[in-house]
């Protein structure tokens, strides 16, 4: 079995994430009660509320304090990853487990991250809208007639027959409207704060930058699979280059799921609330094993199946 960590990202958060883990684990207790940002994490994923851990910039801090939770509630029990990957915020998670950040340093970045995206697109009439059942292809046809009007883009390659686009209003209406004349089966309207993974991001960009040049980066213990190249860290790319680059750029999910799997990785554990990465990693695959934790029920199950 070669395993892969994959975390899931920002739009999975629920109240009460993490809250029966701490109860039963010290590893995760010890994970919340060491948390020192500007505002109580731990009371923020255990009892909301909601419309607070749903704007971006508590959003982001309280997934990746959920996702260290579990990943240290797993290596207590002896299941670590030999790959990592995660979906947009999911790539901090995915660098902790790597060895890259600390607990401090995952937790902060991300606090200022969701600042400056929530700083970036204020006043800006925006929309994310997702492609359902129209090939890659087609889809990049539609967005190049949007482009007509304005910005829009493709955000996220999620799966086959999934993609999500971005930007101004008027041009990804413009595009969804050429979808649905290419024939796509749906295209349904995101409830996201933001046209996130588009160039509308690049003033965050430029801050992000700035903050990750005062970041010490540890040694990267294990792979992990960037979401703005879909491969492993190149000799010519940093770690602080490709998170500038991944807050502006696509997410190209379903080829690094199909990379991970040309390495060997026969076996997926998304780590955090819900089972979005799960879904999408079913569809690009029927021959892998997919598991999922974010309590006491889901640990228990993937437990059973990786030890089989």
């Amino acid at each position: 079995m070669k395993l892969a960590f994959v975390y899931a990202g920002q739009g999975s958060q629920t109240v009460g994430m993490g809250r029966e883990l701490y109860d039963h684990f010290a590893a995760a207790r010890q994970v919340f009660d060491e948390i020192h940002l500007d505002f109580d994490v731990k009371k923020l994923c255990f009892e909301g509320p909601a419309e607070q851990l749903s704007q971006t910039q508590y959003t982001q801090p309280c997934m990746v304090a959920v996702a260290i939770a579990v990943t240290e509630v797993l290596k207590e029990h002896g299941i670590v990853p030999q790959m990592a990957a995660g979906l947009s915020l999911g790539e901090y998670s995915a660098l902790y487990a790597a060895g890259v950040f600390d607990r401090t340093a995952a937790l902060e970045l991300v606090r200022y991250r969701g600042r400056v995206m929530e700083e970036a697109v204020q006043g800006i009439e925006s929309k994310m809208v997702a492609v359902l059942g129209l090939d890659r292809a087609l889809v990049e046809q539609a967005v190049a007639e949007g482009a007509k009007v304005g910005l829009v883009q493709a955000a996220n390659y999620n799966c086959p027959g999934q993609i999500v686009i971005g930007g101004e209003t008027a041009a990804v209406d413009k595009a969804a409207q050429c979808a649905l004349e290419l024939k796509a089966k749906r295209v349904v309207p995101l409830n996201v704060s933001g046209p996130f993974h588009t160039a509308l991001l690049e003033p965050a960009s430029y801050k992000l930058a700035e903050k990750l040049a005062q970041v010490s980066f540890g040694d990267m213990r294990i792979p992990v699979v960037f979401n703005a190249t879909a491969k492993e860290l190149q000799p010519d790319e940093t770690v602080a280059g490709l998170l500038t680059r991944q807050i502006m750029s696509p997410v190209y999910l379903e080829d690094s799921v199909r990379y991970m799997i040309g390495q060997g990785v026969d076996t997926f554990l998304e780590i955090g609330p819900g089972k979005v990465l799960s879904g999408f990693i079913k569809k690009i695959s029927k021959e892998v094993s997919v598991f999922q934790v974010e309590d006491v029920a889901s640990l228990t199950n993937t437990l059973n199946g990786i030890k089989e």
